[in-house]
């Protein structure tokens, strides 16, 4: 019989294989024909004006990180609400303070000008 930590070896082991194995298998056996339409750059099927390498502005990933907040803040909360009757007062507490942690948060970025659309 193992032991728990045979397991983890074995973990260990196979562990960087399985992502590994598809990768090497592409390497491997995909065709290789390379000529200059394919290494164009690809939008969407649209030709690209101008140069394709543009630097993006923080704002847009500032953007992306709160909406990632609050989307995690959701599937939080819902089973506090789905089982709202069943938990004790000190969970409420703590759902209030995480809510309240969110909220100052989304102050502090609102008042900073994060959400100022330039």
């Amino acid at each position: 019989m193992l032991s728990d930590w045979q397991f983890i070896a074995i973990f260990v082991v196979l562990a960087p294989i399985f992502p590994a194995a598809p990768v090497l298998a592409n390497v491997l056996l995909a065709p290789r024909k390379p000529n200059y339409i394919k290494q164009q750059i690809y939008e969407c099927g649209v030709e690209t004006v101008g140069d394709t390498w543009v630097q993006f502005k923080v704002q847009y990933y500032i953007y992306a990180l709160i909406f990632v907040i609050f989307d995690i803040e959701a599937v939080f909360l819902f089973p506090i609400a789905v089982a709202y009757g069943q938990v004790a007062l000190f969970a409420v507490v703590e759902v209030v303070l995480f809510i309240a942690i969110l909220t100052a948060a989304l102050a502090y970025a609102w008042g900073r000008g994060v959400l100022e659309w330039v």
